[in-house]
């Protein structure tokens, strides 16, 4: 279930249109683009049908993503898209069960009339409980990781109000739940929110030039001086970027996290990239060179949201391929796919591609330990590989790695 976002230009205050996975407005209007930051999370509300009401909103946590976990001697993947009530007042829905033919909602604002219960729940709860009941089916092992990649995180209100001691909703003007005598729900509610949602201009900030980027993109890049960035508290911060240069022909050049990391606890060390493959299983299968010892661990994650199957595969394969690969500082002039997946997003991942890249004789020994194992990322970099496009496939032209381009419209929708 995906909703559509109706947000003012905040230039000439004309309507735009947004999914809710969008981060860069673009006005038809007046042509004005602005990139959209939250400190915390993006709060939105669902419209309501009571005029003259005073309203209290729901916070429902909405969750939309990729669930990745080792249990028993597998890593497997799930997509989650679940909506959870985020407060203790009873009575109202576990999940938000709107229709896909539900109104536009918008953005929350300091102008958003009503009452805004507190969000009191636990995510990290909520977001185990959701891996629990994925994984339903293989409760019976043991579960020694899980990691959400790539969701999307944000806050629905949704509205009601009070009546001869009952519940309403809002938008259809029925009753949900009556009340405990005495209870009050504006108890646990926030009259006035603060919350503010910044609209960053989309202008280089060394050089003054329009900023590159599709509307789901989470990096602009500037052509001018060749340079990306991302927005943190509430500003544009630099990238380091870089690429490998393409063989010509029908070339389509995609974006990968390279983040060099360690990992030392009491049972394992990974401190180079002959390290990470003893640890592996593949010292087995292939000789490690001497200079391996001293050269550094980099994962290489696509920074592009992808199904969780070729995310998995790709992370293993160009994290193995691409581990001395030459690079160049410099985007890619055209056909540049945009980056939909942050950093921190890719961070995340480090343990479940590591997992991943286990030989299965070696996961009993390996596998009990992951719980103990944190890996440590140092300065990353923002590289672009270039693909070959076919009609059907992506074959990456160094490593000759592939896939099914359809994976990439799929990524878009996730």
């Amino acid at each position: 279930m995906g909703f559509t976002v109706e947000q003012e230009c905040p230039q000439c205050g004309a309507p735009v249109e947004l999914d809710e996975t969008d981060r860069l407005l673009s006005c038809p209007y007046c042509e004005v683009r602005s990139f959209l930051f939250a400190k915390d999370y993006f709060r939105l509300v669902l419209p309501h049908n009571a005029p003259g009401k005073d309203l209290i909103y729901a916070p429902y946590l909405r969750l939309k993503g990729a669930l990745y976990y080792c249990q028993g001697m597998k890593v497997q993947h799930r997509i989650l898209d679940i909506t959870n009530a985020g407060t203790q007042l009873k009575g109202i829905p576990f999940s938000l069960g709107i229709r896909q033919q539900c109104p536009k909602i918008k953005f929350i604002t300091p102008e958003t009339r009503g009452s805004f219960l507190k969000f009191t729940l636990d995510q990290d709860k909520i977001l185990a409980r959701a891996g629990r009941f994925s994984t339903s089916d293989a409760i019976r092992e043991q579960l020694y990781h899980r990691a959400f990649i790539g969701e999307t995180f944000s806050l629905i209100y949704f509205p009601m109000y009070v009546k001869n001691n009952q519940l309403f909703n809002a938008l259809e003007k029925k009753p949900i739940a009556k009340l405990d005598e005495g209870r009050n729900p504006l108890e646990l509610a926030v009259r006035h929110p603060k919350w503010k949602l910044d609209f960053l201009a989309t202008l280089c900030p060394q050089c003054g030039w329009d900023l590159k980027g599709e509307k789901d993109s989470v990096v602009l890049t500037c052509s001018n001086c060749n340079t990306a960035w991302s927005a943190a508290e509430g500003k544009l911060v630099k990238v380091n970027i870089r690429s490998v240069p393409d063989k010509g022909g029908n070339t389509l050049n995609l974006p990968f996290w390279k983040i060099p990391a360690t990992a030392e606890c009491a049972d394992i060390v990974i401190n180079s990239f002959a390290d990470f493959i003893r640890k592996t299983g593949h010292a087995s299968t292939r000789a490690i060179p001497r200079e391996w010892e001293n050269e550094e661990l980099n994962f290489w994650i696509p920074a592009f949201k992808i199904h969780p199957k070729v995310f998995l595969a790709m992370s293993y394969r160009i994290t193995f391929a691409f581990h001395a690969e030459r690079t160049r500082e410099m985007i890619p002039e055209n056909n540049v796919y945009p980056v939909t997946l942050p950093r921190r997003e890719a961070i995340e991942s480090l343990k479940i591609v590591f997992a991943n890249a286990i030989k299965d004789q070696y996961k009993k020994e390996i596998y009990p330990l992951l719980p103990k194992i944190t890996f440590e990322p140092k300065v990353s970099t923002l590289v672009y590989l270039p693909f070959t496009e076919t009609s059907m496939e992506m074959i990456q032209q160094q490593s000759r790695i592939n896939f099914f381009k359809a994976h990439l419209k799929i990524g878009r929708t996730l």
